[in-house]
């Protein structure tokens, strides 16, 4: 079962490492929601959108508007003093309304028409002439395959990369720039290239190859220009870099890549570009900011999808870039972060293989939300105090998948057991039933000690707490024609107690056969037992020797419950007798023995304390006053057997059906006289 979760845990580490597309999904799907819990709140305004939205469309006219009308809104914002413009659209055609265009459509004017519209200048002239009055940046969008209109790198202030090996910067082989005379009065480029309509924008390229040069993204160098600055780029350790320009220092990937650190949309980022135009925009808006350009109109395709959910314009990520460089929040995921989440779901998969077989159900749950848990608050923290991604889903998920392994082979294990243990537990219980068969097969039958001899009359009765117990009873005839007797009781149940009492019957019986005063038979058994005794077992006995002939009854006790006699028309007492200890408790000590003499019906009850301690179910105990009322009731003329009947009976009404505690064993002896009357 071990082994297979440890295979188990060694192919999910794996997969972890392969990051496949489901793992990727899960992943994001973390950072997303880490987004969500906990959305960045723009404290600062350093960018500001002048949004082509539908009202400025419907204002100033439809999209694609021309040139010259571009060339205002350039002069607008220029009016307001911002610190720099960005442009998130690009012209890669002339002006369709360039006067060349139009005179090319409009093949029936004048020749003095003609020359008068040929006289004024191109709509892309005019709005190069503007951006020349300010600090414009232009977007370009990075293609996989050179654009033959645009074979040129970029035109950009060099990025100082600090140092010799060469970053696996993402690399755009061409693409898509602006006509010339617009491009040649730009004051630089910006990438504009952040995912494709309806993904989630997640990761960005803060710097990024374009056919050779290194370009910034749009946010980066709108913001670059309006502080005037440098443009460093210093790798790091653990696949990161440092991005530097003008007192702004971020954290990217060394490919130039960032996580993007999200805020909710907000309206209070954008300007209409009809109000610009008309100088209705509140000048505090615009003055000393960063000026992105873009459009917002809803027929737009320019939309982007964010991890908090939303659907923003493209124009709005850049604006958050310059948001997060400007108030020094980064967003990165270190290389050995990976590396780390595939040890975290080695060390807990060791940890459930390890524990969870020894531990209860509970428990192993316990540990199981525990360890994931820890990984959840994990990645929370070191997103949120660190700005560093770490993935606790795919360990999560692995260091389940490992656990209920374990528990699928636990209780596998388990059922294996339990069917072993039924097994082996039929087994025993049929070997238990034949141990008990073999018990009270060697009780004697208190017929074969009567041998139909008058004088008196002998019943006795055993039940075992369990399959077999350790109380006994005997009874045969001495070769002088006396009745030996004894009643017994083993410490212990079950079957060491069963065991001992074989043995120990075999004693009594081997010391009684030797003769002498009963005293001295228990004597001698106490001595065999004390030889033949390796578990320090000890029993109780009343031992009895009756001559039917004249009513002589010789008894000795050895640790025993006094028995009960009673003689016709007299009241129950106790037999007063010597008292010794158990057997097998006190080595060569001396039992000694006494004599009554019994009348004619007389009869004498033993019992063991499975009689006097069993149990009703409020586990309170029959005791002697009950046993003394219950043989108080015996009529005079109930024989031995139907002593014994009463007793049992009163026993089973007190303790109804309650659970036996000890050995039950009742022996009843009656002297019916010298001459009895016949039977």
């Amino acid at each position: 079962m071990r082994i297979l979760a440890g295979l188990l845990a060694a192919a999910l580490v794996l997969l972890l490492l392969a990051s496949p597309v489901p793992v990727a999904v899960l992943r994001n799907a973390v950072f997303d929601a880490y987004q969500r819990l906990v959305p960045l709140e723009r404290v600062s305004a350093p960018a500001v959108v002048v949004a082509i939205d539908e009202g400025s469309l419907a204002r100033v006219g439809q999209w694609p508007w021309p040139r010259n009308r571009m060339a205002s809104l350039v002069d607008a914002i220029a009016r307001y003093e911002p610190a720099a413009i960005g442009f998130d659209v690009f012209f890669p055609e002339p002006d369709r309304f360039s006067p060349a265009n139009v005179i090319a459509q409009m093949p029936g004017l004048s020749p003095e028409a003609v020359g008068e519209i040929a006289a004024r200048p191109s709509s892309d002239a005019v709005l190069a002439a503007a951006m020349r009055r300010t600090h414009v940046v232009l977007g370009i969008a990075g293609a996989d395959e050179p654009d033959p209109r645009f074979r040129e790198a970029p035109r950009n202030p060099p990025v100082v990369v600090r140092a010799e090996a060469r970053l696996p910067l993402w690399s755009f082989p061409g693409y898509v720039g602006d006509v010339p005379v617009i491009d040649a009065a730009a004051a630089s480029h910006g990438l504009i290239t952040s995912g494709q309509e309806g993904e989630v924008i997640r990761v960005i390229p803060m710097v990024a190859r374009v056919a050779g040069a290194i370009v910034p993204s749009l946010g980066v160098e709108t913001l670059r220009t309006a502080l005037d600055a440098g443009i460093t780029l210093t790798p790091a350790s653990h696949g990161l870099a440092r991005l530097a320009f003008g007192g702004v220092s971020t954290r990217i990937h060394d490919d130039g890549t960032a996580w993007l650190r999200m805020g909710p949309h907000d309206e209070a980022r954008f300007v209409p570009a009809a109000d610009v135009l008309d100088g209705r925009a509140d000048p505090e808006a615009i003055k000393g900011k960063v000026v992105l350009v873009g459009i917002t109109g809803l027929g737009m395709l320019d939309f982007k999808t964010t991890p908090l959910g939303e659907r923003v314009p493209g124009v709005e990520v850049h604006a958050q870039v310059v948001e997060n460089l400007f108030n020094g929040v980064s967003l990165v995921r270190p290389d050995d972060a990976l590396a780390a989440e595939a040890l975290s779901l080695l060390a807990c998969a060791i940890g459930v293989i390890i524990l969870v077989p020894r531990m209860g159900a509970i428990a192993s749950m316990n540990l199981l939300v525990a360890l994931v848990a820890l990984m959840g608050a994990a990645g929370f923290v070191l997103f949120r105090t660190q700005s560093l991604l770490f993935d606790p889903a795919s360990p999560a998920v692995g260091t389940i998948a490992v656990y209920l392994a374990v528990v699928v082979g636990t209780l596998s294990v388990a059922e294996r057991q339990r069917r072993a243990l039924r097994e082996q537990a039929a087994r025993m219980a049929g070997e238990v039933d034949a141990a008990r068969r073999i018990q009270m097969g060697l009780l004697p039958d208190p017929r074969e000690a009567e041998a139909n001899d008058a004088r008196f009359a002998l019943a006795a009765l055993l039940e075992p707490a369990r399959t077999v117990g350790g109380d006994f009873y005997d009874c045969f005839r001495l070769e002088d024609g006396r009745l030996f007797f004894a009643v017994a009781d083993v410490s212990g149940k079950g079957l060491p107690a069963a065991l001992f009492m074989a043995a120990a019957k075999s004693h009594i019986q081997s010391a009684a056969m030797g003769g002498g005063s009963v005293g001295e038979m228990l004597t001698r058994a106490q001595a065999r037992m004390m030889r033949e005794n390796p578990e320090s077992l000890f029993v109780t006995v009343f031992a009895g020797v009756l001559d039917p002939a004249t009513g002589m009854l010789e008894y000795a006790n050895a640790g025993h419950e006094p028995p009960f006699a009673r003689r016709p028309g007299a009241e129950v007492e106790r037999l007063g007798l010597p008292q010794g200890p158990p057997l097998g408790v006190v080595e060569e000590f001396e039992y000694g023995s006494a004599r009554a003499s019994l009348a004619a019906g007389e009869w004498l009850c033993v019992v063991t304390d499975g009689v006097t301690e069993a149990m009703n179910p409020a586990r309170a105990f029959f005791g002697v006053d009950r046993l003394r009322a219950a043989l108080s009731g015996v009529s005079p003329e109930a024989r031995a057997a139907d002593v014994l009947s009463i007793v049992r009976a009163a026993v089973g009404r007190f303790t109804d059906g309650a659970e036996a505690a000890d050995d039950l064993t009742l022996l009843v002896l009656a002297w019916e006289g010298a001459r009895p009357s016949a039977r």
